[in-house]
């Protein structure tokens, strides 16, 4: 896809040591807080077991609860249990007074508000997150191991490198070469130290818990506040969103340090990514400045730990004062998307490799073939030269029949074509029908080709659609969406050329090859007055063999060029 070559540079090629300097000035530069998110204080409560801490009463106070029993008809624990759990609501309503009535079990309008203030905070991550591990997540991973494990990224490229493999293992096919690509890869892996794993386990989790965070339906448990005359508040039953609580209060126990900003680094280039940002950009600029916003945003989160009680609320609304937070899962699988990615990643190095190098072999054939003249390629295809245009599978191979057109039929498949169309005598009446219908179709390849290429250009059709839809500023899928649309229709367009010129070359050396009495489909025949059209030179019929071998011979470098471009 078009996004801006820059950024897709930042993201999957940039130079370790300059992402390692990007990294030591935001380090430097950035008053990012490392206090915790979460401070994880021991309490009394959180050890509450009823049965042990009743044994543990005085005799006096067995004996109350006990007599209380009687009239209750309820277990001395149990009533213990209740006891203890009014204690800590009145402690807690003593210091956080309007988060929750306890008697109505209802949650109060304040609880509400910091609700709210969470989520805006939650919510400046979901979108670098829904950038990155959302469509990309093992990009990330690449990205977040070439700052946390340089050596180890340094050594990936380096070691399974195809053109220097190549350099080093001349003997090797394109299979063990392969294979040799893939066993450095696997190589330079096994030497990920203990520290470095924790370093990206850490980083992972941190990434996994953050991810839940900022895609909590915050706004299902906001919206169930409705309006209480008798409290005059806004209130919600505390039950109906208990689990959803029981679960925001683990994740916050679970994100109980703050993302390093070798993490936020990471995420934050593909936020750059996902503006579609110009080459002028700022980078670090933009980066302290997305550091500046996530760090107003974790103190937020922080914030909302120290200051609103949910441990303590929910113990309430569950009347267990031995409820405690749980530790969520998540992070585990880094390593296994990191290894799967740059695997692809080393697999897909050594097919542009292979298909570079068919490319080369491609074009000294071509060279031979074109008796030196150089290909012509079309003004407004995508390449190096051209990066503003459109990349389609098929320009190449119009390029090649675009040259094919002036210097092989032109220039002599035609001479001996020619005079056959005006002047030739079928014997069988249909195969004139056919001649005239393939020699039609190759008379007017190059006006195809020429009208395709103008409508690719920004003023062409084609063109224009597709600089509308890299311009347009919609999301980011909409956008892509609209240019692979414009590029499917232009492949169509460049793939019909091809297959009738494909058809119409099968078809004219059949014919041909029935006019010099060498085709084994009886359905073609030779010319009535043949020996009259040779016997203007002696060079006819040798023209016409050699038209069929040129033909044949454009037909296997036209699938050539299709096998390179698939990759085969």
């Amino acid at each position: 896809m078009e996004e801006s070559g820059h950024f897709n540079r930042l993201a999957s090629e940039l130079d370790v040591e300059e992402r390692a300097n990007l990294l030591e000035k935001l380090s430097s530069q950035s008053s990012l807080g490392s206090a915790v998110l979460y401070e994880d204080t021991p309490n009394k409560e959180g050890d509450f077991v009823a049965e042990d801490q009743y044994q543990k009463l005085p005799w006096y106070y067995k004996i109350y609860f006990f007599i209380l029993s009687f009239f209750n008809s309820r277990p001395p624990v149990k009533l213990f249990e209740d006891h203890v759990m009014t204690q800590q609501y009145r402690e807690m309503e003593e210091k956080y007074p309007g988060y929750y009535n306890f008697q109505k079990d209802v949650l109060l309008s304040r609880f509400q508000e910091e609700m709210i203030n969470l989520r805006d905070a939650s919510r400046f991550f979901y979108n670098a997150l829904d950038a990155s591990i959302g469509r990309d997540k093992g990009g990330l991973m690449i990205f977040l191991g070439s700052l946390e494990m340089p050596k180890i990224h340094k050594a990936i490229i380096s070691d399974s490198d195809p053109i220097t493999l190549s350099s080093h293992y001349r003997d090797l096919n394109e299979i063990e070469l392969r294979q040799k690509a893939l066993k450095s890869f696997e190589d330079a892996l096994s030497v990920i130290t203990e520290a470095e794993r924790n370093k990206m386990y850490n980083n992972s989790r941190a990434l996994f818990c953050l991810k839940q965070l900022a895609s909590f339906l915050f706004d299902r448990l906001i919206n169930s506040f409705i309006y209480d005359s008798s409290l005059q508040d806004n209130v919600c039953p505390a039950a109906s969103v208990r689990d959803q609580l029981l679960a925001l209060n683990n994740i916050l126990y679970s994100l109980k340090t703050p993302p390093p900003i070798a993490l936020l680094e990471s995420l934050f280039i593909y936020v750059l990514m996902e503006k579609g940002a110009g080459p002028n950009l700022d980078i670090h600029g933009e980066m302290k400045k997305l550091l500046v916003q996530a760090e107003t945003s974790l103190q937020s989160i922080r914030d909302f730990n120290t200051d609103v009680p949910l441990t303590r609320l929910l113990r309430c609304i569950s009347r267990n004062p031995g409820l405690n937070p749980q530790n969520i899962g998540g992070g585990e699988d880094w390593y296994q998307v990191y290894r799967e990615r740059w695997k692809h990643q080393v697999e897909e190095n050594y097919l542009n490799f292979t298909r570079t190098r068919r490319q080369k072999d491609i074009q000294n054939a071509f060279r031979y073939f074109f008796k030196g003249t150089s290909l012509k390629m079309l003004d407004n295809m995508g390449s190096e030269q051209n990066p503003s245009g459109i990349t389609v599978k098929g320009n190449f191979c119009l390029s090649f029949l675009h040259t094919f057109y002036s210097v092989v039929f032109m220039g002599e498949i035609n001479r001996y074509l020619r005079p056959i169309l005006i002047e030739g005598d079928f014997v069988k009446k249909e195969n004139r029908t056919e001649f005239t219908e393939y020699y039609n179709n190759l008379i007017k390849l190059e006006d195809l080709i020429n009208r395709y290429d103008r409508d690719i250009s920004p003023q062409g059709e084609i063109g224009k659609t597709y600089i509308q839809a890299k311009n347009d500023m919609t999301s980011l899928p909409v956008k892509r969406r609209k240019i692979q649309i414009v590029v499917e229709e232009a492949a169509h367009t460049a793939e019909r050329i091809i297959e009738q010129t494909k058809d119409a070359m099968a078809g004219m050396v059949k014919v041909l090859g029935g006019i010099m009495r060498k085709s084994s489909d009886d359905k073609y025949d030779t010319l009535a007055n043949l020996n009259v059209l040779a016997g203007r030179g002696t060079s006819f019929q040798d023209g016409i063999k050699e038209s069929i071998t040129s033909l044949n011979k454009t037909l296997q470098l036209l699938e050539d060029i299709d096998a390179m471009e698939a990759g085969r």
